[in-house]
């Protein structure tokens, strides 16, 4: 038996047959055998009647958008496969963006001091023979999903909200003033059921991600007593031509440890279950405690597929996917809440304006999902911290680039370094780190060209190029509001959504908030 049967056969419930479930789609995303689902058709047939304002499929994330809506008087129903509930394992953000459910008046002060269930600082960022550097107030806090899902869901009921729980998506038919979704119509479908949602699988027809995050790991009682967490932390060299990471803070029943690692969609790379043994090999030497003093509350494991060509656009009027299913969260990070988190105050005015206007069109509604340079600049990053299948590169190669970066910055000082640990990307940051880095450690940078290519380094400066022009256009960007608003509100919602793109793609609208 090995130590992950042996381990997860101890946990209540079915988790190794869990485990082994999500290797069997893994390797199906792999080799690209999956079945594309054809789940939404179009006519040109009205409808009679539409009963709400928005459906949204799957309510573990879309309860944030949909509560929010609600409470801006939307007609909103919510649709989801089971009972709308949340996991026990804590949600993991900075203080300052929970500010939104303030905002958006989705929560109470109180609620909201509720909602948190663990707090710790500092938090390490380490590199196996290099740099460490400690950071406080960032992704220290624990959210508390099964509260903070519950209480959204009283509040979106209060506002008038329809739950529909025990109701898997089927299908979605679209028609020229809305969409029926199973037997229910409204005027817009909202996706939000994931990375493995059918409607995203339709839409990207099969295409294979371009890359990969497997992450594994426990929520574990038995260790050390320890308030500090680890962001970003490697301690050993290449293994499995893969680069090893690992992420551990205080849980409310435990510690929580996490190994995760990037990678290509190649069918020889890992399985799932394959890096869970490797997590119980190495957990011991990470946290300085044997296996056999150690108490595994939960086994926690999964896959997050990325794709260049994100946020996800359908094809299709009246449907927007958000968080998972829109791939709107990058490549470098894994689980959609903070993204969620990220985009929702955005997401709700852009959603309600686009009702208020009857902007549904395909090319409409992805204005809501635009091109987002501080996304895709981190394609570089994630091929960096990656090796390829067959890629000779020295085995401690992207242990020594990343403890080169980080020591810059963390020279450079807190604004610089704050923001790339909370997957915001902004340019004068950016640039600052890049020259340094380079004027230090020019041989590092060189040797990092072959190992990315020099075709992802061009599409890179591309972004990276962009990322300085949306910076311009967003501090330029209020000097059009006066005009703006003398435009027709169908003309305003253009020029909003492009000044959302301006303020999110250029990654200021974490300055905002600070």
């Amino acid at each position: 038996m090995s130590l992950t049967e042996e381990i997860l056969s101890q946990l209540p419930g079915d988790v190794l047959g869990g485990l082994r479930r999500s290797d069997r789609i893994l390797t199906s995303i792999r080799e690209n055998t999956a079945p594309l689902p054809t789940v939404v058709t179009e006519t040109q047939q009205p409808l009679d009647s539409v009963d709400w304002d928005v459906i949204i499929c799957g309510g573990t994330l879309g309860i944030l958008i949909g509560c929010a809506l609600a409470v801006k008087g939307l007609r909103v129903a919510l649709m989801e496969r089971g009972i709308l509930r949340g996991r026990e394992q804590e949600w993991n953000i900075s203080r300052q963006e929970l500010e939104v459910f303030l905002e958006l008046d989705l929560l109470t002060e109180a609620e909201l001091e509720t909602a948190i269930a663990t707090k710790y600082n500092p938090a390490r960022v380490s590199f196996h023979g290099g740099t460490e550097v400690w950071v406080e107030d960032v992704l220290n806090i624990g959210v508390d999903p099964v509260y903070l899902l519950a209480t959204l869901k009283s509040k979106f009921l209060a506002a008038g909200g329809k739950l529909l729980e025990n109701t898997p998506f089927t299908e979605a038919v679209v028609h020229p003033n809305g969409v029926m979704v199973n037997k229910f119509t409204a005027r817009l479908l909202i996706d939000a059921m994931g990375h493995l949602s059918p409607i995203t699988q339709q839409a990207r027809q099969g295409k294979k991600p371009d890359a990969l995050c497997l992450v594994v790991g426990s929520c574990t009682q038995g260790f050390p007593e320890n308030n500090s967490g680890d962001l970003l932390l490697s301690f050993t060299s290449l293994q499995n031509q893969c680069q090893y990471f690992w992420e551990a803070f205080p849980a409310r029943d435990g510690r929580t440890t996490y190994l995760f690692t990037y990678m290509d969609a190649h069918p020889q790379r890992l399985s799932l279950e394959a890096l869970f043994e490797e997590y119980l090999r190495l957990l011991p030497e990470y946290q300085g405690v044997e296996l056999s003093q150690l108490k595994f509350q939960r086994a926690l494991f999964g896959f997050f597929p990325t794709y260049r060509q994100s946020p996800l656009k359908t094809p299709w009027s009246r449907i927007l996917p958000v968080a998972d299913s829109s791939g709107s969260q990058s490549p470098l990070s894994f689980g959609g809440f903070g993204a969620m988190v990220r985009h929702l105050k955005r997401l709700t005015f852009g959603i309600k304006e686009a009702l208020q206007t009857d902007r549904l069109s395909a090319k409409a509604l992805a204005l809501l999902q635009p091109y987002q340079p501080s996304l895709s600049v981190t394609w570089l990053f994630q091929k960096a911290m990656s090796v390829g299948v067959n890629q000779k590169i020295a085995p401690d190669r992207v242990n020594q680039l990343l403890s080169a970066v980080f020591q810059e910055m963390q020279q450079l000082g807190t604004p610089v370094l704050k923001p790339f640990l909370q997957d915001v990307v902004q340019f004068s940051a950016l640039t600052q780190t890049l020259l340094k880095t380079g004027f230090s450690h020019p041989g590092l940078v060189v040797k990092i060209i072959p190992q990315v290519g020099l075709e992802s380094l061009l599409d890179w400066i591309v972004h990276y190029s962009n990322l300085g022009v949306y910076t311009a256009l967003f501090w330029f960007s209020p000097m059009l509001e006066t005009w703006i608003k003398s435009q027709p509100s169908e003309q305003q919602y253009y020029w909003h959504r492009l000044f959302d793109s301006w303020k999110f793609g250029s990654g200021c609208d974490y300055a905002d908030e600070t």
